[in-house]
């Protein structure tokens, strides 16, 4: 099955599904490749990745498949230098950049033909990242796991407010709250090219995180998400005694240090790889809720594909 949208034609894949770049979850070669082999767009999450690591997980894509593939870089890691320098070498198709300006990346990048996108989670942001040249924006709503904005608009109503922004300038990459087929035809009728997929993907057997991660995702629903961190790097993750600390220091006013302070002590590697599902981040977004099974992350793509399909057949026909 193909479904074209812009983002398909600008990047070369079947169907306007993008597997999220998460740290731990997708920094391994199985499971970006599962997704671009099954004509998705897989995305290897460099952010916890070493060098070498990096480098090998890259080479393992391109052994596996000549489907495009992106990587996704955090601009504030402390390798982020090096780790361009690598991308750079190894002239990846396509990348995904976060958490800071284009100035850092875009030139060089575009100078060898890597289609470049951008993480924003604001009209304003929008629109600068455009101006600057990217190729495509990655919109981020209220819902999503991990670095949610900190405003809490929901993608539903700030995906439109950015595709209105930039009039249609480039392709958009919905994310935050999407999980099956009709919330790929929600991303596309509400003005996006293409979803980016996050949670979903976590419940795979490619997804590098502890079984117990996986387990909790299946076990949340919609409502058993927190957003903790305020003020000190907002995350989105499966409510736990960690995210109890933080809400109850949070709802008391206590200093931004103190604050600090616990939230740091609790890190997203005890859960992922731990699997500390009581101190660990267990980063997900409330599409947890509709998350119901483990599968392999190509069935993944395809089911996603037939329930866009079988969605789309039941709206109803202009009288």
């Amino acid at each position: 099955m193909k479904i074209e949208t812009r983002l398909t034609r600008l990047l070369g894949i079947d169907l306007p599904i993008c597997q999220a770049g998460m740290s731990w979850a997708s920094s391994n070669a199985a499971l970006p490749l599962a997704v671009s082999r099954a004509g998705g767009l897989g995305v290897l999450a460099a952010g916890p990745m070493y060098i070498e690591a990096l480098e090998q997980a890259i080479d393992d894509i391109r052994a596996g498949t000549d489907r495009p593939f992106a990587v996704n870089l955090p601009l504030y890691n402390k390798r982020a230098d090096q780790m361009m320098d690598l991308l750079e070498a190894r002239r990846v198709p396509i990348l995904v950049c976060s958490q800071g300006g284009t100035q850092k990346y875009l030139d060089r990048f575009k100078a060898i033909g890597t289609t470049c996108l951008h993480v924003v989670a604001s009209e304003e942001h929008a629109v600068k990242a455009m101006r600057a040249g990217v190729d495509g924006l990655v919109v981020v709503g209220g819902e999503a796991g991990g670095h949610p904005p900190p405003t809490q608009v929901s993608t539903l109503v700030l995906l439109r407010a950015v595709a209105r922004a930039i009039g249609g300038e480039i392709p958009i990459i919905a994310s935050g709250g999407f999980a099956d087929g009709r919330g790929l035809l929600a991303a596309l009728s509400l003005g996006a090219d293409g979803a980016s997929f996050g949670t979903r993907f976590i419940a795979t057997p490619e997804a590098g995180v502890a079984d117990s991660y996986k387990q909790a995702v299946l076990s949340a629903g919609v409502a058993d998400t927190d957003c903790v961190g305020r003020d000190v790097g907002m995350i989105r993750a499966i409510r736990n005694d960690f995210t109890r600390s933080m809400t109850a220091l949070e709802g008391g006013g206590a200093d931004i240090e103190v604050r600090r302070d616990i939230f740091a002590r609790s890190t997203l590697k005890m859960a992922a790889l731990d699997g500390d599902m009581a101190l660990g981040k267990v980063e997900a977004g409330q599409s947890a809720g509709l998350v119901t099974a483990i599968k392999p992350a190509s069935d993944v793509v395809r089911e996603i594909a037939r329930e866009y399909a079988e969605a789309l057949m039941t709206l109803p026909a202009i009288a």
